[in-house]
């Protein structure tokens, strides 16, 4: 089984760690497009000003906040991106934070479930593609939906190779989807993996009506991940994880599959 999962847009940064070697990180193959991407942020964010022309810096800087989507208080984020380089690292899974992240809880996982962790998950980034959770990165923001000068969109770069990296990495296992709409459009899967990929949508209901929530979504899905770890079962198709998510208590409606393989309901009526 492997599990997709969205980064988050809020990161912690590391204080001691070895600087970014890109070279360590797991799916080495988008090492290319990872260097590529990696250039043009820097570029974006550490251009060289004219001294002769000291305006010329602070228009290259609000060019660089308006493409970041960055406002007025977060201009330090500049310089988190121009040092990504040779910034402190640390595991994905401490500088990755915010609702999922908290509702997984990575370091107070069991001994086996942080095993299963490291082989079942990866997150996917706008920075580095694809990482798993013990993989070094540095803090960076850099959000899916951003198009890069020099590069484009940055979905687009990542469009081309995404997909082997995923299937390597996938086996003959299940695929269980949590990317955001952003993040799902890296890669989709084809086809002829639709009867092995699960999509998984958290549904707040509420007096009779029922809504996407942004904070129940990411809450619930980071509970589902840290109880599918922590129970160890590996489901093979989308139906034995629906019956795996009921077995751990959760209401779960199947839609049929598709092209783009089945989608499960979660339906949750509390926080």
């Amino acid at each position: 089984m492997l599990i997709l999962l969205p980064p988050s847009e809020a990161k912690a940064v590391p204080r001691l760690g070895k600087p970014l070697d890109l070279d360590s990180l797991a799916f080495p193959g988008l090492g290319p497009t990872r260097e590529k991407v990696l250039g043009a942020l820097v570029d974006l964010c550490s251009p060289e000003a004219d001294p002769e022309l000291p305006m010329h810096s602070v228009v290259l800087a609000e060019h660089a906040a308006r493409t970041l989507g960055i406002g007025p208080t977060q201009r330090d984020l500049l310089h988190l991106n121009s040092l990504v380089r040779s910034a402190a690292t640390a595991r994905a899974d401490h500088v990755y934070t915010g609702v999922l992240y908290d509702a997984l809880d990575p370091d107070s996982l069991s001994t086996a479930a942080r095993r299963r962790a490291a082989s079942r998950l990866a997150v996917t980034s706008a920075l580095f593609g694809l990482v798993r959770p013990g993989d070094r990165i540095p803090a960076y923001r850099l959000s899916g939906d951003t198009s890069l000068p020099g590069l484009g969109p940055v979905a687009a770069a990542w469009r081309p190779v995404l997909g082997a990296a995923v299937e390597d990495a996938l086996g003959y296992g299940l695929l269980v989807d949590l990317r955001s709409t952003t993040y799902a459009a890296f890669w989709r899967p084809p086809a002829y993996l639709a009867h092995r990929v699960a999509t998984v949508r958290v549904l707040h209901e509420s007096n009779g009506r029922r809504q996407v929530v942004s904070h129940f979504n990411k809450a619930t899905k980071g509970r589902i991940v840290r109880a599918a770890l922590e129970h160890g079962a590996n489901p093979r198709n989308p139906a034995a994880l629906a019956d795996l998510l009921r077995d751990l208590g959760w209401k779960v409606e199947e839609a049929p599959p598709g092209r783009a393989g089945t989608q499960l309901d979660v339906v949750v009526d509390e926080l």
